[in-house]
């Protein structure tokens, strides 16, 4: 193989042979004229031989080169063609997900890597939002997201991710202070706006009565209160998919026994029309297993 020139001089010369011009090849390929001549006189030092006259203005093909360029023009072109099908064969495997944006970043990033070590021939893209996946626009494989009452809208299938069990927590110096649900009464509460009613929520569910939770500190994303709790600014309600490995590394401590499981778990969405695509059905499979294990 040592005769084989390489592409960048291949290239050139193909793109010179057919404007004639070093200069309009050398736009068509973003480099210098300079560049496109250097590569060219390679060529020419490979083969032996001139493959252009060059005139003050203009340059003409030898025959050589008009033998060469009718040589390389078809392997070139299939060169090219071979690459663009194995790219858009490449770009057919990638899964678009939708998911929340504290979901996606304490939750799935944290697991991606196992997923890639498993099937590393499938490329995801994640993207994060509030809003329900907009699945007629195609721009989504799949969703996590809480399902309203009533489950998926027609044309959606639906999996059970993970269920939602919902507690108070906080730093460990916060918590030194707090022995009863009535302590909280002293102790800046953490809300976050994706999820306003789960402070009332869980002192029903708790028995917790006098507790003001109305109060306290708002954040955009869930995410952002949980750090918040971190830092000792409060207590939030944590989620217990989303903060297990704060509580697991002691930066949160989970505050009493008692836990509400909502009434809405975390789904996997995704259209009819993607049950049987193998992909999706091997994320959403592993991403079932995971869930399992949490």
């Amino acid at each position: 193989m040592r005769n084989v020139p390489s592409t960048t001089a291949l290239r050139a010369f193909e793109a010179a042979s057919r404007y004639l011009n070093f200069q309009r090849a050398a736009e068509e390929l973003n480099v210098t004229p300079g560049a496109v001549s250097r590569q060219i006189q390679s060529l020419e030092a490979l083969l032996g031989g001139a493959l252009f006259l060059r005139h003050h203005k203009r340059v003409e093909l030898t025959p050589l080169g008009r033998r060469y360029a009718d040589e390389i023009r078809a392997p070139l072109q299939q060169l090219s063609e071979a690459t663009s099908r194995i790219k858009g064969e490449s770009q057919s495997q990638a899964i678009s997900v939708c998911a929340y944006p504290s979901f996606a970043i304490r939750w799935f990033i944290p697991r991606w890597g196992r997923f890639y070590d498993s099937h590393p021939q499938i490329d995801l893209r994640l993207t994060t939002t509030l809003n329900p996946a907009d699945f007629d626009s195609g721009a989504y494989h799949m969703a996590i997201q809480v399902l309203p009452d009533g489950g998926p809208r027609p044309g959606l299938r639906a999996r059970k991710l993970l269920e939602i069990d919902t507690f108070p927590v906080c730093s460990p110096d916060v918590a030194r202070a707090i022995k009863t649900p009535a302590d909280l009464t002293r102790m800046t509460l953490l809300h976050g706006h994706p999820r306003p009613r789960d402070w009332p929520r869980w002192c029903e569910a708790a028995g917790v009565s006098g507790l003001d939770t109305t109060r306290g500190l708002r954040f955009e994303s869930l995410n952002l209160a949980f750090q918040a709790a971190i830092e000792g600014l409060g207590v939030a309600i944590g989620v217990e998919a989303l903060v297990e490995e704060d509580l697991k590394h002691g930066r949160l401590v989970r505050l009493f026994d008692t836990a509400r499981r909502s009434n809405h778990p975390f789904y996997l969405v995704y259209p009819d029309a993607s049950t049987d695509d193998p992909n999706v059905a091997a994320l959403s499979d592993w991403l079932i297993e995971e869930g399992r294990g949490d």
